[in-house]
């Protein structure tokens, strides 16, 4: 007869549970503070105003959805129509030379409103903002965009910026993001004494220039070579 072999049974050890994966980042925070460690900070952007605003922007919820994953990238990005918004870095500089973020309560134009991306970090910095979008489409869309999110201090109005928005001028500050073949005076008319108008001029070579209001004149310096698409309608023709 073969023995029977008597097995004591024991209480299975309980399987390990897996760790918690750390919640999701729905806001992108994280990549936003990368965004400005790594693309702003180790540049030139040192107004801390301006970088706060940058940290807060979702630039994801600004732009289409197929270009959302790449929407913290140091690159331009396509919007529709033919259009692009600028690389982080770009809107940070024109923010930081416009001067706002030492202002009380600026009051600022910018033409171009493109994905409403500019015109929202202007209204973090609690600017009051007049933007025109000379495309319809892209002007509904960044429109409803900039409702959604909550920046009520925007404006946005659909159609040529050659001329500005002079019955709510003088403006501390006028940002172009288009670049015409020359300065459109309607612009530099509309700045306060002591406001700033960057822009980037010129067409197949582009130089960003910020034009201050004196008493007297106006004062011009180049900051550096860029590239924006071309500000289409009456400035081809002036």
């Amino acid at each position: 007869m073969v023995p029977l072999l008597a097995v004591a049974c024991t209480q299975a050890d309980p399987i390990p549970t897996p760790p918690t994966p750390p919640p999701a980042d729905p806001d992108r925070s994280d990549e936003r503070r990368r965004m400005v460690l790594t693309q702003l900070e180790a540049r030139d952007i040192d107004d801390a105003r301006v970088l706060e605003a940058m940290r807060t922007v979702p630039r994801h919820e600004l732009v289409p959805e197929d270009a959302r994953r790449q929407a913290y990238g140091d690159h331009p990005l396509p919007i529709g129509w033919d259009q692009t918004i600028s690389q982080p870095y770009i809107v940070a500089l024109m923010t930081q030379l416009s001067g706002v973020s030492a202002i009380g309560r600026p009051r600022v134009l910018e033409v171009g409103t493109g994905s409403g991306y500019q015109a929202a970090v202007l209204a973090e910095l609690g600017c009051e903002v007049w933007s025109i979008e000379i495309v319809e489409p892209l002007g509904e869309r960044a429109a409803a965009d900039l409702r959604r999110l909550g920046y009520d201090r925007v404006h946005v109005r659909v159609g040529d910026g050659y001329a500005g928005w002079p019955e709510h001028a003088p403006f501390d500050a006028v940002i172009v993001t288009a670049a015409p073949p020359r300065v459109p005076q309607p612009l530099i008319d509309q700045l306060k004494v002591g406001g700033r108008l960057i822009i980037p001029v010129g067409e197949r070579y582009q130089t960003l220039k910020v034009i201050t209001r004196t008493e007297e004149s106006f004062l011009e310096r180049e900051v550096a070579p860029v590239r924006f698409v071309p500000m289409t309608g009456r400035a081809q023709t002036e």
